[in-house]
């Protein structure tokens, strides 16, 4: 048995090493940010206050990913990933002095958040590098998978540990806790992870940040297949963002909805991904990675939304997180095996970050959308229909149904993208295109 395993994670001690801890920082993070939101909602009693702080969160990242990769590729990757988070922590401190003094406002976490969000967009591109040069080529899927994992357990751990440490000892056991995992991470990699680094020409160390961006930008058009992986992705990340803009919507509107129900579809989502993320870290690696990607989100596409627009109850609403979730650690696993086998690691952090940019812009938009559909188009429409309707017939009615009519016709627009970016042939051209050398 030990033999087995020696094998199954052969030359990844390192790796582990560093996604243990780094993973557990995560944790702490994740419970601060669920902390400040449960607060931010007992101060002002507001949803769009408290969405406004993912807002400012993400905005950076959508905003300054592309300039991201390139500052990552020219800096040394370890000595990035201690300072972003070194000043993550910072401001995580800046919140405790203020929440302690009692002068700590909405307004505050806003910046602070923009800040964080910052530090992540610059320390991402350096981390997923870093991976690329702690792990053997043939450990990339089990790597993905590992990853996939620890986000699915994170998020199922957040919300439980957060709520419980927060009830017990205030905001100030939270922070001191994520304060304690930044701290052993710190520590973990400064002092016992040695990340190489890969030699440049010295034309290319003068090269400016702009020129960098260029670079990142001409390979992705250069190399279509990647690009048309990216649009593929964001096409699907609107469709996924305008599916969490409406749940929260119908669930709790709608009869048989409630928090309780939300939570519960939450809870199955993450269980999904979870099991989805131990799969793939032991399946083999398939031999048309560009077909497990398509018909993983034809899987996901298909199945959730329809349960969701035509179930009454959490039972079905369960089942549909479950089917549509199973999948996606599997999809994700072999996109990032695709990137991490055909784009040059010198090239890795600008072209990561280009694909930030391209692929994640529309997450924003699709959560505009969403909210916008639901409470201007759908419902308006739904409530318009007679009892004798066909839509009322198929959908019920009520509020919530509007919502549930969203998620319909989310499911013919995802399967839609997914057939037309199946008969891309520049997609199935990566799984014949031969992979560039890397360096461990």
């Amino acid at each position: 048995m030990k033999t087995k395993l020696n094998t199954l994670f052969k030359g990844l001690s390192a790796f582990i090493t560093l996604w243990a801890t780094q993973s557990l920082s995560a944790l702490g993070s994740g419970m601060t940010g669920y902390a400040l939101i449960l607060w931010s909602y007992q101060e002002k009693g507001s949803a769009l206050t408290t969405a406004l702080l993912s807002i400012c969160s993400y905005t950076p990242y959508v905003i300054f990913s592309v300039f991201a990769g390139a500052l990552s590729d020219k800096w040394n990757k370890k000595h990035t990933m201690l300072v972003c988070d070194s000043t993550a922590a910072l401001t995580t401190v800046l919140v405790l002095v203020l929440f302690i003094t009692g002068h700590l406002e909405i307004w505050h976490l806003y910046i602070i958040n923009a800040v964080s969000g910052l530090m992540n967009t610059i320390q991402q591109p350096a981390s997923d590098v870093s991976v690329s040069l702690l792990t053997p080529k043939e450990q990339y899927q089990r790597v993905s998978g590992m990853k996939s994992f620890s986000n699915s357990l994170n998020t199922i751990l957040t919300p439980v540990i957060a709520t419980a440490v927060f009830s017990f000892a205030g905001m100030q056991g939270v922070i001191a806790f994520d304060l304690f995992t930044f701290i052993t991470a710190f520590i973990t990699l400064a002092f016992f992870i040695r990340i190489p680094e890969k030699k440049r020409d010295s034309d290319v160390q003068e090269e400016s940040i702009w020129s960098s961006v260029k670079a990142g930008l001409s390979y992705l058009q250069k190399n279509r297949g990647i690009l048309d992986l990216i649009l593929f992705l964001a096409a699907i990340n609107l469709i996924a963002s305008m599916y969490d803009a409406a749940l929260p919507a119908m669930l709790l509107s709608r009869d048989g909805g409630s928090t309780a129900a939300l939570g519960l579809v939450n809870t199955f989502t993450g269980l999904a991904s979870l099991t989805g993320s131990i799969l793939v870290s032991l399946m083999p690696a398939p031999k048309s990675r560009v077909r497990v990607i398509c018909n993983s989100l034809l899987f996901s596409m298909s199945f959730e939304n329809f349960l969701l627009a035509f179930g009454r109850n959490i039972p079905v609403w369960c089942l549909g997180a479950v089917l549509g979730w199973l999948m996606i650690p599997v999809m994700n696993a072999n996109m990032d095996v695709l990137f991490r086998t055909h784009i040059p690691i010198e090239m890795q952090g600008r072209v990561y970050s280009a694909r930030n940019t391209f692929q994640f812009f529309t997450i924003p938009l699709g959560s505009f959308l969403g909210g916008l559909f639901v409470d201007k188009v759908f419902e308006p429409f739904m409530a318009a229909q007679g009892a004798d309707s066909f839509f009322i017939k198929l959908l019920g009615s009520g509020k919530g149904s509007g919502a549930a009519l969203l998620f319909l016709v989310l499911a013919f627009a995802g399967i839609a993208v997914c057939l037309i970016f199946r008969k891309d042939r520049h997609l199935w051209i990566l799984d014949q295109k031969k992979a560039p050398g890397h360096l461990h």
